[in-house]
């Protein structure tokens, strides 16, 4: 059993920055695709970012291209979310998830997720 935990969500205005952060429960990062998802109530939850734990190879969805950073520290088993330039449509409530190497955007293949963490942004 994996656990994920989150933080560094909070109220931020528009055009500011947060950093979400990721630990994990697991020895290493390696072998493991961890992602960043978010949802809005009502609606589906949406994938922003992925990286590998053995390569650090690296996906984003196109919405948050150009503005949101993914970073791992495999001392800290830790995984970042670097959000930039931040709008009142990404207020949402934002997780963090593991997963099998070779998956990057579908949800169904992440198996473990953190509790989530509030981002509200103002306008």
């Amino acid at each position: 059993q994996v656990q994920l935990l989150e933080s560094g969500g909070g109220l931020v205005q528009a055009g500011g920055s947060l950093r979400l952060t990721c630990t994990l429960s697991t020895r290493t990062l390696a072998n493991t695709k961890i992602g960043w998802f978010r949802q809005v109530t009502g609606k589906d939850r949406e994938f922003l970012a992925a990286i590998s734990g053995t390569h650090g190879w690296i996906n984003y969805g196109d919405s948050v291209k150009g503005r949101f950073t993914i970073s791992k520290d495999d001392t800290k088993r830790t995984v970042y979310l670097q959000m930039n330039s931040l709008k009142p449509e990404d207020t949402a409530v934002y997780y963090c998830a593991a997963g099998p190497a070779n998956t990057v955007y579908n949800i169904a293949n992440y198996n473990y997720w953190g509790q989530g963490t509030q981002v509200t942004v103002s306008s």
